[in-house]
């Protein structure tokens, strides 16, 4: 059956057994009912994290595999004019080869049990998978069995064993030469097997490892694996030279007393007297000696395993130096290798200088490659930063600027490390990037207060939609009557709030903006409006940054959109909280506030001096507004005349005080439009225009 799946794969697909799950009381034979019904219905998803995990798992696998089968390469040594094996080495090969054909056979086991993508639906997305175990069994059959058959097949195990045993010829020749042969042949599909599986890593996960140090890592793992096998072959062609000079000067004795016997060169005839009496006459040993100059056979490039005395020692020293000399070799591309005229040691050579050119370079390639994605964010950094510079020379900016271009550049790279957030959220679906923006921006949203009073779908859309902004010390994010395109709050850092309520003279206000705060509210008010116009409000404020700011900033068409999409924005709550935080409106009510207080102080301070001059007072009528008072004169009482010169003071008083009431009106309706310049009195500050809210 097909089955088209539209969303990511779990690690398992789902089934349905005929009978019920089996409890704790179940029979041993419903145990195996269940467990034979979960591997039959089960199918794997090949692009699941389970398959993942377990192709990495299966490709370290295969790289230890590719380690222990040269071992069998050092199982030879050499003694006395003597060929013999390894037993304690050949146990513990034996036993890690099998542990590693489990691998095998359970990769193969998971092949015919995981699903594939059928070819001819592969016109558009990711295709339909196939889940019929038939078809799964088929198409495994026809296209990757029998290389992973030969892969997975315990060869070594079963000839050294089993087959051998039951020879009549045991000799520790033939059975090197044997294994030898099988491992080589072998050794081709379980190398080859790596390359699907590498192929399979990159299009599931895209790459094969998730961080350079550990790409460069795996890449240095397999030139050092190309080296030990290099390194084991040689030391086994350097036995098979020596057991070879052996057989020949051994003929060459044959006629000769003592005779030389081919079982002589077996240790296994050590403690045979007739071999011991052989071996004080013969020149074997003498002839087949690689420091020997009159010897007439030629060793070549394997002399150095005997000078060393590589084939007698144990088995770290042997690993070791025979690792190196692979190293050495295949950097060098077999340079310093000096040949005899053997074809099987020159066209051994031939192959180190070709494979050695081929796996540097790639080596060299895939480091290089690896290290410098390291590096690659730190370079376009230097290029921008090298071309920033360039530009400023080429305009002749002046030094200040200069230095503030530079400080931006570095705290942006600080801050980001040369990476877009903004293109790389674009690119995922409108569901996934409304959650990780929510991730990174609902925490600190709630930070502002005007924001902790709105509701949970409204501060998700405005998550949704804030950019994240960065500004350096002494940059002006505003200044007073240019427009406001965007509303600011406040993360990290501090900016001054200033305003001169237009350019009047004697008028300065400034407050410190922190964390939590915002500003550019005149666009909140702006849009908020029923009818707002389409020109964006001009800004009472200059906003500049004290020290490096790192802001979320909305623009005027969020705002609109949030006030036309989200009637909350239009309650009471909100309306209050806007005012308690707008600067806007805290510095209108400082100077109301202030303006009153000092009418105040200027009616006291008039009516008490009034008080010390006069000696009787008399309130005008309401047309003063109450704003002056004036007093009868009562210092005729005590100066020396008479009736008529006391009303004519009196007269004269009120006709003064009327005067200089109707005077004061005429200044205070003046003084609406225009304050005079040495005036003490606090410039009248407009009230911000109040949205109409509506009762929500």
């Amino acid at each position: 059956m097909n089955k088209l799946l539209s969303t990511p794969a779990s690690h398992f697909r789902g089934f349905r057994l005929a009978r019920p799950l089996v409890t704790s009381s179940a029979s041993s034979d419903d145990h195996h009912f269940h467990w034979h019904l979960l591997w039959r219905y089960q199918i794997l998803d090949p692009n699941s994290e389970f398959v993942t995990r377990w192709n990495y798992i299966f490709l370290v696998t295969c790289v230890i595999a590719l380690f222990i089968d040269p071992l069998y390469f050092f199982l030879p040594t050499t003694d006395e004019v003597c060929l013999d094996s390894d037993l304690s080495l050949l146990r513990t090969v034996t036993v890690l080869r099998t542990f590693a054909d489990l691998f095998y056979l359970l990769h193969m086991v998971m092949k015919f049990r995981t699903a594939f993508i059928s070819p001819s639906s592969r016109v558009f997305g990711r295709g339909e998978l196939v889940m019929d175990p038939h078809e799964i069994a088929l198409k495994y059959l026809k296209s990757d069995f029998f290389i992973d058959l030969a892969a997975t097949l315990p060869l070594p195990q079963i000839v050294n064993w089993l087959i051998i045993p039951r020879m009549g010829n045991n000799q520790a020749d033939h059975t090197n030469y044997t294994l030898s042969l099988i491992v080589l042949v072998q050794y081709v599909p379980r190398f080859f097997l790596m390359l699907p599986l590498n192929k399979k890593i990159i299009r599931t996960t895209g790459v094969i490892a998730k961080t350079a140090w550990a790409g460069a890592a795996y890449n240095l793992l397999l030139y050092l694996l190309a080296s030990h096998i290099l390194g084991s072959i040689w030391y086994t062609a350097a036995i098979s030279r020596q057991y070879s000079c052996w057989k020949t000067e051994c003929k060459k004795e044959k006629e000769r007393f003592p005779a030389c016997l081919p079982k002589y060169l077996d240790c296994s005839t050590v403690e045979d007297s007739d071999r011991k009496y052989w071996l004080n006459y013969t020149n074997v040993l003498l002839n087949c000696d690689p420091t020997n100059e009159h010897a007439t056979f030629r060793f070549g490039m394997f002399e150095e395993a005997f000078t060393s005395e590589v084939g007698s020692s144990n088995f770290r020293r042997k690993y070791l130096y025979c690792l190196w000399f692979g190293l050495k070799h295949l950097s060098s591309y077999g340079q310093n290798l000096k040949t005899t005229t053997f074809i099987g040691e020159t066209l051994f050579t031939i192959c180190i200088c070709i494979a050695g050119l081929f796996i540097f370079c790639l080596l060299i390639g895939n480091m290089q490659t690896y290290l410098q994605s390291l590096t690659v964010r730190v370079e376009e950094w230097r290029i921008k930063r090298q071309d920033t510079e360039e530009w400023m020379r080429h305009r002749q900016l002046p030094p200040e600027l200069q230095e503030r271009v530079r400080k931006f550049v570095q705290y942006n790279w600080l801050a980001t490390r040369g990476v877009n957030e903004a293109s790389i959220l674009h690119s995922l679906p409108l569901d996934l990037r409304r959650e990780v923006q929510r991730h990174l921006c609902l925490n600190l949203v709630r930070r502002v207060p005007f924001f902790a009073q709105m509701d949970e779908p409204l501060l998700d859309a405005i998550c949704e939609r804030l950019i994240a902004t960065l500004s350096t010390q002494g940059n002006y994010i505003v200044r007073e009557g240019d427009p406001v395109d965007e509303m600011l709050f406040i993360i990290r850092g501090q900016l001054e709030s200033s305003t001169t309520n237009g350019g009047r003279s004697g008028f300065f206000n400034s407050i410190t903006l922190r964390p939590g705060d915002f500003c550019g509210e005149e666009l909140l008010t702006w849009a908020l409006m029923p009818n707002s116009s389409l020109n964006l409000p001009s800004s009472t404020r200059t906003v500049k940054a004290l020290t490096e700011v790192e802001a979320f900033a909305l623009g005027a068409e969020d705002l609109r959109f949030f006030s036309s999409q989200f009637k909350r924005l239009h309650s009471k709550t909100l309306q209050h909280a806007f005012r308690y935080y707008s600067q806007q409106w805290r510095t209108w009510a400082a100077c109301f506030i202030q303006s009153a207080w000092r009418r105040f102080k200027r009616k006291k301070l008039a009516k008490e001096l009034a008080l010390q001059e006069s000696f009787s007072y008399m309130p005008l009528d309401d047309s003063t507004e109450g704003d002056f008072t004036y007093y009868e004169d009562q210092s005729d009482e005590r100066s020396p005349g008479g009736s008529s010169s006391h009303a004519q003071h009196l007269g004269a008083t009120v006709f003064a005080s009327k005067f200089a009431a109707n005077t004061r009106r005429g200044v205070t309706r003046k003084a609406q439009f225009a304050e005079p310049a040495d005036s003490d009195e606090m410039p009248k500050l407009l009230k911000p225009e109040e949205p109409k809210f509506s009762d929500v």
